[in-house]
């Protein structure tokens, strides 16, 4: 008899045991019950401090508003992306918001989405060539680049100033309507002489057309494409620097995309010895490239509050869930439809306003920086 009890309390403890470690392993969805979730967000990778920063905040609003929810990362693969969709719809999700890998590839991966009877919100990054995105949230990203031009052009007097053109990936649709907004600004100063492109000989072909076609753009984004990557930029850099002869240096004026090419640019301009000052843009606000900024060693960054964007996002999925329509203020063309938008405004920080943008907004705390006013 003893044995027999002492059989069943190891069973009993055991089941517990199974239980515990069971529940454990659910720790990535949030608001309710694991296995039924509510709302799918996809993010491309874990490797930028951006998406890190997107993902707490779709935890905490979602979690707050009561719905279950659960965050994947695809980590630059469109197959790992496509793969996070279809464990998500497997968990029963109404409604995907998802930050697209491949603008394009994402399409098949949506349309499957779509397929299952849920909704599609494209974050950040509109994806391209299908009817299965039913809406887009998204920074004004041709205002973005434009932000950026102007930045530029306000800092060059003179002519001859030399230009260096860098842009994101060329399978991100955002990149593309960054350069655009850039070069809006940029072309009749390059156009008149202020400015020489001195790393692009595709944007020098067109430095006389001011709005460039999808192909025009796409060969100048193909040749000096950063592809998001630190050291795919600090590579095209270095090479762009030792092409080129030290009266193509000088005072420059450099155009990146984002604050982590831009601080690996930074980086190889600030080494170069004939380089004798340099103004150069970033986008994201990373907390690196606000100290960048504080130091002197990155010029602005573009400050895209994600907290409203997730807000903006995350509101439209509520609404979405209570059989509402939600609010949209703009369309942006995928090639497929015309898809309905909301667009969140942007900040210029440069060293005069990290404080009031940033700080004093509660973005980010004082203690992360040194230096600053």
């Amino acid at each position: 008899m003893k044995k027999k009890i002492l059989s069943l309390v190891l069973c009993i403890m055991m089941v517990f045991c199974f239980s515990a470690c069971s529940n454990k392993g659910d720790s990535k969805a949030t608001g309710g019950n694991s296995g039924n979730i509510e709302v799918g967000i996809v993010l491309p990778t874990k490797d930028e401090p951006r998406w890190i920063q997107d993902q707490g905040k779709f935890e905490e609003l979602l979690g707050k508003a009561g719905f279950t929810n659960q965050v994947l990362f695809s980590q630059g693969s469109s197959a790992t992306e496509k793969a996070n969709v279809e464990t998500l719809i497997s968990k029963g999700m109404k409604v995907l918001i998802i930050c697209a890998q491949d603008a394009s590839a994402a399409a098949a991966t949506v349309e499957a989405a779509k397929a299952a009877g849920v909704t599609v919100i494209a974050y950040d990054r509109l994806i391209t060539g299908t009817d299965a995105v039913d809406y887009y949230v998204t920074f004004d990203s041709v205002a973005v680049g434009e932000a950026m031009g102007t930045f530029l052009s306000e800092k060059a007097s003179g002519t001859g100033n030399p230009l260096y053109l860098y842009a994101g990936a060329a399978t991100d649709n955002n990149a593309f309507l960054f350069f655009q907004g850039a070069w809006n600004i940029l072309q009749p100063k390059i156009a008149d002489g202020t400015f020489v492109i001195k790393n692009s000989s595709e944007a020098l072909a067109l430095k006389d057309t001011k709005e460039l076609t999808r192909d025009q753009l796409s060969t100048i984004i193909g040749q000096v494409t950063t592809d998001w990557d630190f050291n795919v930029a600090k590579s095209k850099a270095e090479a762009h620097l030792t092409a080129v002869s030290a009266a193509d240096k000088g005072n420059v004026f450099v155009l990146v995309p984002n604050d982590g090419t831009s601080r690996s640019i930074a980086d190889v301009f600030a080494a170069d010895s004939d380089v004798s000052s340099y103004v150069i843009t970033g986008q994201d606000a990373e907390v690196a490239s606000i100290q960048y900024v504080i130091d002197g060693k990155q010029s602005m960054t573009v400050f895209k509050d994600t907290r409203t964007l997730a807000a903006d996002s995350i509101n439209m999925a509520v609404s979405i869930l209570k059989g509402e329509t939600p609010a949209t203020d703009a369309t942006y063309d995928n090639g497929k439809k015309e898809v309905p938008s909301k667009q969140t405004p942007v900040v210029v920080v440069t060293q005069d306003n990290v404080k009031s943008a940033l700080i004093d907004s509660g973005y980010y705390d004082a203690s992360k920086f040194t230096g600053l006013n």
